[in-house]
């Protein structure tokens, strides 16, 4: 059976990278929780002392609110900063009320935006470091060196300590890592059972032959797995159920923080729950050990057919 004490270890995510725990908590969702500023303060607290210690965040999460929502929390008791790692994303512009000449959604890399959105990051979150900054999605458009040139003087001034990327490809993270002094320390991808192209595209290689880890973000595939009607969503369900029987754990959320924790690239999967016994889970699926077996049954499940 699984415990409810389990250790959250601290992680290495690339050569001359931070340490981050091998479990991240999500903030994406934070405006629709419904707290108030000492009830995330106390959320904060309380997953940090199970020792998820890396929180995730975005500059657009929450039409612009989530990371103001986290700093309200933040200033409540600064000694918080130094217990934690924080992660946040740029480079998606949403049109929205806070932004009302923008006519389309659309990408913007140029060294102006990065700046602005660095800037407007921090103040929001009333730090002043980013523990690491990701561009979050691929844009075409990106200018590599201009892009390189933005991250290594914002290195340089002291704004963010590491970089990294979200949903590139091998392609577009070996182009920009190719332009920079400072080696990238992630890529954030997709990876959950019904969704881990990554694991086959060479995403997930190149992680591992460069000694980087991913993020993982959806693992639970936005509760798909759980409600979904698809013939995926059932086969994977099911199989899902069965392995849970077999290793004592006490929810399907749990076999499939396992699952994803089994890729040799070694995956940390981001929480997206504002509830602390969701979290608790989390951690405590940390003691599930699946076999090769069990891993592949769930691939066959999702996959619809047996391995070629």
């Amino acid at each position: 059976m699984v415990s409810n004490v389990t250790a959250v270890s601290k992680v290495t995510m690339a050569p001359n990278g931070p340490e981050f725990s091998e479990l991240v908590q999500g903030y994406w969702r934070l405006a629709d929780w419904g707290m108030t500023p000492q009830q995330r303060l106390t959320f904060l607290k309380q997953h940090i002392e199970l020792g998820v210690t890396t929180v995730d965040h975005a500059d657009i999460y929450g039409n612009y609110e989530c990371e103001r929502l986290f700093g309200e929390a933040l200033a409540l008791d600064s000694s918080v900063r130094e217990q934690i790692q924080i992660v946040s994303k740029c480079d998606i512009k949403l049109c929205s009320d806070k932004y009302p000449g923008r006519k389309i959604n659309h990408y913007d890399t140029s060294a102006k935006h990065i700046y602005e959105s660095v800037d407007n990051s921090l103040q929001r979150l009333g730090v002043n470091e980013l523990d690491v900054l990701l561009i979050h999605r691929p844009d075409v458009l990106m200018d590599a060196d201009e892009v390189a040139d933005a991250f290594n003087e914002l290195y340089k001034i002291g704004k963010v300590k590491h970089f990294g990327v979200s949903n590139f490809s091998p392609r577009q993270f070996e182009l920009l890592q190719s332009r920079l002094s400072k080696p990238l320390v992630t890529n954030q991808v997709e990876i959950n059972p019904l969704n881990f192209e990554v694991a086959h595209d060479g995403t997930l290689d190149q992680l591992q032959q460069l000694r980087v880890l991913p993020m993982a973000w959806s693992t639970l595939a936005g509760g798909e797995i759980f409600n979904g009607k698809s013939e995926q969503a059932k086969r994977v369900r099911e199989e899902l159920e069965a392995i849970r029987t077999e290793v004592g754990a006490a929810s399907i959320d749990q076999v499939i923080y396992a699952w994803v924790k089994r890729l040799p690239s070694n995956p940390l999967p981001i929480i997206g729950s504002g509830k602390i016994e969701r979290v608790k889970a989390a951690v405590a699926s940390l003691e599930i050990e699946l076999t090769r077996e069990q891993w592949f049954r769930v691939w066959v499940a999702a996959k619809g057919h047996g391995v070629p």
